[in-house]
This record gives structure tokens, sequence and C-alpha cells, in this order.
């Protein structure tokens, strides 16, 4: 007990430090989550062997990952599934499962390396939204038309895999599948529908249940984890992975509370977030070994490589082709391909099954880790880039320049201008939602009038710099993200 004690106080050292280092580092653009990656794979068994990766420490590791994905699935509308964007994103993971089939099978370079099997195919054809949410918090595109797109195509990216794992992953035979699938799609179903109907009848259970969901019962909250657990643990019985149990526990959640619920979110984040998920990523950092992951450097780019051709290119070009519906700028397009290619969790779960089963050995699947860990900290980062500079319209400012370069200056400085003009506008139509659905809840109180006082500023700002500008406020009262200056 005294070890498993000692590599639990230091991976909660790690993640105790973690966000503040993530904080000091200028530009801060290295999200926590790769911190913890690094902490782990330095002080696990492969580095200076400070954390022993025990049977108690395994446990942990397998309640971070169920909560990492119950969050995941929470974060998903099962409108925004069956709406258009969502459609469109189930159709963009099939035609990337049938290339990465096509790739891993035909390639010869997959068939040299031995891992030309259908653990590599899920494995290319990942996004972590659960991973990608805190940074699309951090970074306040949570809300805006690129998270929302993110979050459309990378459900899909999160939950094709897992479906994916369950049928195609399977020792059973074909029917014997589809048999174990329907009963835990009817317990899912029990699941969902009990609650549901003890809340639109309103039973005294869930009466009882609602009024206690803030004292020391924290009903809601006890539920909540026994969902998850149970589902988790119907998984392990019915010989399915952990993921599929834990996605549905939170998709179910969704479900039951579709508006959300803001105090339970709370504290599901703070028990996922502020614990077991900084365990799961420590881990996950602790299972790589360094040294084979340096002894097959080929395949560690070749498996980044193809996830960008594989995952973000058929997303670019999705976007591209349905711009009637999603008008974002090619910029824009690029980062939302950029961080529907983050890819850690699902590979982690899918090349520890076929480890499990044989199918995989354990050098190659640490250098698969590392690939995930790697995008987790790589495509961020070249999203962040692309989305910074998108609506500086580089292209268009490199013209003007070749134009008139002796105003080079003037050219870039309204390019900068338009640029934070966009970004203070994407934050006034937030708090304006905000502001809008408190108004029709409750009505303003002493607060939010102080915050509609402030949104009454922002508007007058923006106005005066779309003066400055040269531009009437009465013509561009939205002024869109694909503005481009008339040439000099």
């Amino acid at each position: 007990m005294t070890q498993e004690l000692v590599s639990l106080t230091i991976i909660m050292a790690v993640a105790a430090v973690s966000p503040i280092v993530a904080q000091l580092i200028p530009g801060k653009f290295i999200p926590q989550t790769v911190l913890l990656l690094a902490a782990g794979t330095a002080l696990g068994p492969y580095g200076l062997g400070v954390i022993e990766v025990n049977d108690a420490v395994k446990l942990l590791n397998e309640l971070g990952m169920a909560f990492l994905f119950l969050l995941a699935g929470y974060e998903i509308d099962p409108k925004r599934l069956a709406g258009h964007q969502g459609k469109v994103g189930l159709l963009t993971w099939g035609i990337t499962l049938g290339l990465a089939w096509l790739v891993v099978t035909f390639l010869p370079f997959f068939t040299k390396q031995g891992i030309n099997g259908v653990a590599t195919v899920i494995a290319l054809t990942t996004t972590a939204l659960g991973t990608l949410m805190p940074i699309l918090k951090e970074r306040n595109l949570e809300g805006t038309p690129i998270g929302d797109a993110i979050i459309s195509y990378g459900t899909w990216g999160e939950l094709g895999p897992i479906l994916a794992m369950a049928i195609l992953l399977s020792t059973r035979t074909g029917w014997q599948t589809m048999l174990v699938l329907g009963a835990f799609l009817a317990i899912c179903l029990l699941c969902a529908m009990l609650p549901t109907k003890a809340l639109r009848t309103g039973h005294r259970l869930y009466r009882f249940l609602t009024e206690n969901a803030n004292t020391s019962s924290q009903t809601l909250m006890r539920l909540t984890t026994f969902l998850l657990i149970f589902l988790v643990t119907i998984s392990a019985l019915f010989e399915l992975d952990a993921v599929l149990g834990a996605f549905a526990a939170g998709f179910i959640l969704r479900y039951i509370i579709p508006d959300g619920s803001k105090s339970l979110e709370m504290k599901l984040e703070g028990v996922g977030y502020g614990f077991l998920i900084p365990v799961f990523f420590v881990v996950s950092g602790a299972a790589i070994n360094v040294r084979a992951v340096a002894g097959r450097p080929a395949l560690l780019v070749a498996f980044i490589v193809m996830l960008m051709l594989i995952r973000a290119v058929p997303v670019y070009l999705a976007l591209s082709l349905d711009k009637r519906k999603n008008p974002l700028s090619s910029h824009h397009r690029v980062t939302v391909a950029l961080y529907c290619t983050t890819a850690l969790p699902i590979i982690v779960a899918v090349t520890s099954l076929a480890v499990k089963v044989g199918t995989m050995q354990s050098d190659t699947a640490s250098t698969l880790v590392a690939a995930g860990a790697i995008t987790v900290f790589l495509m961020p980062l070249l999203g962040s880039i692309t989305y910074q500079v998108a609506d500086v319209h580089p292209v268009t400012a490199v013209r003007e320049i070749a134009h008139t370069p002796s105003d080079w200056r003037t050219i870039v400085r309204e390019h900068a201008q338009v640029r934070a003009l966009l970004h203070h506008q994407d934050r006034l139509k937030r708090l304006a939602e905000t502001l809008e659905s408190l108004e029709k809840q409750e009505g303003l109180n002493g607060l939010d009038s102080r915050r509609a006082e402030l949104v009454e500023r922002a508007r007058l700002e923006i106005d005066r710099q779309l003066k400055e500008l040269g531009l009437d406020p009465q013509l561009t009262t939205q002024l869109p993200h694909n503005y481009r200056y008339p040439k000099n």
C-alpha cells in the first residue's frame, strides 16, 4: 500500500504543478495535457521509475479514462448528430475509415512494420474530443462557428472508432457480436428511459433527487457516478472495451438532461479534471517506452503524417464542399481540420486491446501512443497559429504590399485591426446571447445590468474602429470573417 500511495502522491503533484507551468510558459501554447504526458514519460517505468503502475494506479487510470469519455459523451448534443453538420461529419468519418483501410492494407510501409491490422486502421480515424474540450474552453473557441465545427466533426471521430472497436476488434463471431451489442444497447435504452419517464411524470423519487442534489447527499452526482461505473462494468462483463460504456453513460446523461445542468457539470469536471483525468494522462505517458520510440522514428513520423492526410484532409475538403452551410474561411477550415486530427485516448485504448489479444507488439503500441501524445501538442498549436493569422488575411496583405510597398506599415496595421475587430465581435456576440438567455429566464439584476452596459460600450468601440477603417457602422455591423480589403 505504501508504494501505491507514493506513486499516487507523485502523480497528483504533477497534476497540481502542470497548470501553473502551463500558465508561466510565454504564449501558453502548451496544453496542460502535454505536460502531464511528458511528466508521466519521464517519471514512469521507462524513465526515472519513481511512478509504479500497480493495480491501484491502473484502477484509477481506468476511472480517469471513463470520466474523460463520460464528459466527452455529455458534450454531444443529439440534435447536432441528427443535424446537417452531424450527417456530414458521419459521412466524412466513413470516408476516413475507408482511406485508412486502403492505406494500411496496401501501403508496403505498414506491412513491413507489422501493423497492417484493424487496430491501426481505427487509430488513424480518431479525434480526441474529450481531450480537446478543455483546450477549446481555454482558447475561447467553445460556442464559436469554429468550435461548433470541431465538435460536430470530432464527435464522429470519437464515436465512430468506439463503435468500430466494439464490432471489428471483437473475438466473437459476427452474429455473437451483434447479439452482445444489441443487449448492451437495450440496457443503455433502459437506463435512459426510466429517468426520463420519472422526469416527465414528476415522480416523488425524482423530486427527492433534485431537492437533495446540492446537499450532503449529492444524489444526482452519486447517480451519475453509479451510471458510469454500472455501464463500464457491463462493458467488462460483455467483454467490450470500457470506453464504450463510459461514452454511452455521457450520451445518456445528455439525453436525460438535454439543456445541461451547470451544478452537475461543475461537480463532474471537479472530480474528473481535478483528480481522475490527470491520473489517466500521467499513466498514459508512463506507458510510453522512450527507447522503443527512439528506435522507430520512421514509424513515429509516418503515423503522424498519415493522421494528417487521412483525418485532416477529408475534414478540410468536407468543409470546403459544404461552404453554404458552413461559410468558414480557408484558414479557419484548416484550423478545424487540424484540431480534429488530435488523437490520443482512443489510440491508448485500441493499442492496449491489440497488445492484449496479441495482434500488436508493445513496442509498436508505445510508438503509436507517443505519436498520439505528440498530436495533442502539435495539432492545437498549428490550429492556434492558423486561427491567429486567419483574419489577418496574409495572402491579401502580401498582394497589397507588393502593389504599394511604401504603404506596408499601414497595410499590416489595418489587417491587424480587422482581426482584433472580428475577435471582439465574436466575444460580443457570445456575451449578448448569454444576456438574452438570462433576460428570458429571470430578467436582469444589478450585475447583469452592468454587463449589459459593457456590451453597449463594446458596440460603440466597434463602431469607432469601423469608422477608423473608413467603413460605415450602419452598413457593416456584422463584418464577415471572409472580409477582404479592396485592392489599392
